[in-house]
């Protein structure tokens, strides 16, 4: 049991961020707007973690310059903020298992960024895995041109999530050079909310916040998809291999797909399918033979923004 649990635990929390979904079609429903959803989102995630890091993490609050506050504002507005507000606009225009698909072009779009800004290697492997990506996107635009249920502005923010997912490990590869895993989230958490709060003027929304259902929503998504689905997933990765747990971590589409078809009536033709299944073997490929070495710090770069 011991051997399996952390399998199990990287499972899970790769699950949690699945669901995501569950949370943010929940607060659409009241009228929420995608970026006002990623507002709530990153403010109570940001309260959850200021109380775990005084329980456990107190010496990582502090930061060795006030300069690298840019270091946050890369993690914490140029990803998470983009990456959120195109993951949850393309839910709402596409399926939520097309949405979580095109989500997972982020390896791609790492391979090209690291290749230009961290100046990492590329091989036949990391090619073959951008080219099998690109692939498994024009299949699923194509086929799904014609459909009234897929947008091209559904698609291209679905395109641009795995891009924002992306700058998340380049910057998140620069913080973490510097500070612990915990201060990098923290800070990214913090930052956003400070940045978005103001920008969506959330407060003037407050009346739908004392819904009940709207507050219990919101805390579940700062807590469920995105604190806790770190925690458990990192918890994991500790103690297994990071290209073994890059590829149980793929269970996540796999439930945002089983989320769609039984939750909201969503079907998937076999070119879809297709597609799909070669954007995520393009994952598995990119992952497996690059991160053996240093994975714990990897991972935790590429799976922080969650």
């Amino acid at each position: 049991m011991k051997k399996i649990l952390p399998f199990i635990m990287i499972a899970l929390g790769a699950s949690l961020w699945g669901i995501i979904a569950v949370f943010v079609k929940g607060l659409g429903e009241y009228g929420l707007t995608a970026m006002e959803i990623v507002a709530a989102r990153v403010f109570f995630a940001a309260i959850f973690l200021v109380l775990i890091g005084i329980m456990r993490f107190r010496n990582c609050f502090k930061l060795e310059s006030a300069s690298d506050i840019r270091l946050f504002a890369g993690t914490g507005i140029l990803s998470i903020v983009f990456f959120n507000y195109c993951y949850f606009t393309a839910m709402n225009q596409i399926s939520i298992s097309m949405a979580v698909v095109l989500l997972y072009t982020a390896p791609a779009f790492v391979t090209i960024l690291s290749y230009l800004f961290l100046k990492e290697g590329i091989n036949l492997g990391k090619i073959a895995a951008v080219a099998g990506t690109i692939l498994g996107c024009i299949l699923i635009a194509g086929v799904t041109a014609g459909s009234s249920d897929i947008t091209l502005f559904g698609i291209l923010t679905g395109l641009g999530s795995g891009f924002g997912y992306a700058l998340y490990t380049v910057f998140g590869k620069f913080a973490l050079r510097k500070y612990h895993p915990f201060t990098v989230t923290l800070y990214t958490f913090l930052i956003a909310s400070v940045f978005l709060i103001p920008v969506t003027r959330l407060w003037t929304k407050a009346e739908i916040f004392l819904n009940t259902e709207v507050l219990l929503l919101s805390i579940g998504l700062g807590f469920v998809p995105t604190v806790l689905a770190y925690f458990v997933y990192t918890w994991g990765l500790e103690k297994t291999d990071g290209s073994k747990a890059a590829v149980i971590a793929t269970v996540e589409p796999v439930v945002a797909m089983l989320l769609g078809v039984t939750l909201y009536g969503e079907s998937l033709g076999a070119v879809q399918i297709a597609g799909a299944l070669l954007i995520l073997s393009s994952v598995i490929i990119v992952n497996l033979p690059a991160r053996r070495k240093n994975a714990g710090m990897v991972d935790d770069s590429s799976k922080l923004e969650h």
